[in-house]
Parts: structure tokens; sequence; C-alpha cells
């Protein structure tokens, strides 16, 4: 969403005064927070079986974590489906069972238990690992941080052009555009092939994005 800020001139009288610039910023910061994605996918001809197997997966995956001391609130049920599978076979489709998927969020504020939960959740029967998310809980801050050095950014030029040019700048602008919002969160893909310890999950550092257009008057 763009947000604008404007003086009591309005910017028809002031734009032939103006000179326009665009600044950008950003700010970095490590997560603290992680939400995985994982449970289990089985397919089968009976749909009964394929079920049962399912839910005693889940639960051993659940008691699990729970061992791990994760919450059961941090606990849910992202995804639950029963789908028909088919073939082709000159020309007409076949039927050839069904595939149930049941995928559960976890939300982990220690980004320590990653691999032990992902390794854990495997040893007890999880056979899909889909997202792993990471965010940093004060994005906020990190957001004005960007912007702010976007506004730094965007007068450093402003000012570099009049004094080439031999002009008086209006320490105030005339008008703030905002172009961009922050980049969303860092986005891992965990792979399957996990044994042993655990994945080495590293989370790196968070960066955010932000850009404005200014407007300053100018003498």
């Amino acid at each position: 969403m763009t947000n604008s800020i404007h003086t009591d001139r309005t910017l028809e009288r002031d734009r032939s005064f103006t000179i326009e610039v665009t600044g950008e910023g950003i700010a970095s910061a490590a997560p603290d927070r992680a939400v995985i994605v994982l449970g289990t996918v089985t397919e089968g001809d009976s749909l009964k079986e394929l079920q049962e197997k399912n839910d005693a997966a889940i639960a051993a995956i659940q008691q699990g974590l729970q061992a791990q001391h994760i919450p059961q609130e941090q606990i849910q049920t992202v995804t639950y489906s029963i789908q028909p599978q088919y073939d082709y076979k000159d020309g007409q489709q076949i039927f050839t069972g069904y595939k149930v998927t049941h995928l559960l969020r976890i939300t982990l504020d220690d980004l320590e238990q990653i691999g032990r939960v992902i390794d854990e959740a495997v040893t007890n029967g999880a056979n899909s690992v889909s997202d792993i998310t990471f965010v940093n809980r004060d994005t906020e801050q990190v957001q004005q941080s960007a912007l702010a050095a976007a506004m730094k950014n965007a007068e450093a030029k402003a000012m570099t052009i009049a004094e080439s040019q031999g002009l008086s700048l209006s320490s105030i602008p005339c008008q703030i555009q905002e172009l961009t919002d922050s980049a969303p969160p860092v986005l891992f893909k965990a792979s399957m092939a996990m044994e042993g310890a655990g994945p080495s999950i590293q989370p790196g550092q968070l960066t955010y994005n932000a850009a404005v257009r200014v407007w300053y008057v100018y003498a």
C-alpha cells in the first residue's frame, strides 16, 4: 500500500520548483522464530488402512514433539486431505488408489531445536518436511529502520543534486511517498533426505527493504 505525506502547499504548485529523488534502505535482523511444516503422506488402495496408518504416525509425531517440550498450542494441523489417484492408459482414466496427507505446523522460539525436532518427527513417521519459515518477532522496528535508511538515502541524493546546481534546498520535503513494504521472511525449503543426527539448518539473517520517492522544494 502506498503512503503519502503532503505539506500545506499543493504538489501541483510546487512541482516546477522541486527536485524529485528516490531512496532505498536496508535493515537486517537475526530471526528468533521458526515455523516448520511437516507430517505424513501415504498412498495405497485401502482408504481406511491409509487413514489408520496416517493417524498413528501423526500421534507418534505429536508425542515426540511433546517430549521435546513443545507446547500443544504450538502444534497445529495445517493440511489434511484425501485425494483419489488416477493413471491414464489408452486414453482411459484408471483409479489407482488414494493419497492421504496430514501436515502439522510447528512454531519454535528456540532455533536450536529445529534439527532435533525434524529428526524426532522423521524417526516417528514423518515422511514429508515442507517449508521452514524464519521470522523476527520485532518486524515493525526493523521495517522502520529500513524506512529511515531510505529517507536518509533520498535526502543525500537531493542534497548532491542541489549543491551541484548551486541551489538552496528546503530541509523539509514537500511530499513523501513510500514505494515498497519490507521484504517477507526468508523461506527455507527442507529436503527429505534426513538421517543420523538430523539436518543442520542455518537461519542466517533476515533482510528488509524499503524505498521512497521524495520531493524537495528548491530556490
